[in-house]
């Protein structure tokens, strides 16, 4: 399958691969199968299955410096 991306989706793509360090070609075939392809995690209940549908998969883990207060006090 071909894909014809437009100049500013492909220069996003680029954009953002390069920050994650993995090609825009690799980025798009994983927002896809995040999109597309059912979780690997099954809800067993109504009540799971609205909390998998609460979160959402921001791609980074923020460091303790990057949530901490500290810098508040110095």
């Amino acid at each position: 399958m071909v894909l014809n991306l437009g100049s500013d989706l492909e220069t996003v793509l680029i954009q953002v691969a390069s920050r994650q360090g993995i090609t825009a070609e690799e980025l798009a075939i994983k927002a896809l199968k995040d999109r597309f392809v059912r979780p690997l995690i099954q809800p067993r209940d109504d009540w799971e299955r609205l909390l998998l549908e609460a979160g959402s998969d921001c791609g980074v883990s923020l460091s303790d410096e990057a949530v901490s207060s500290e810098w508040i006090y110095d």
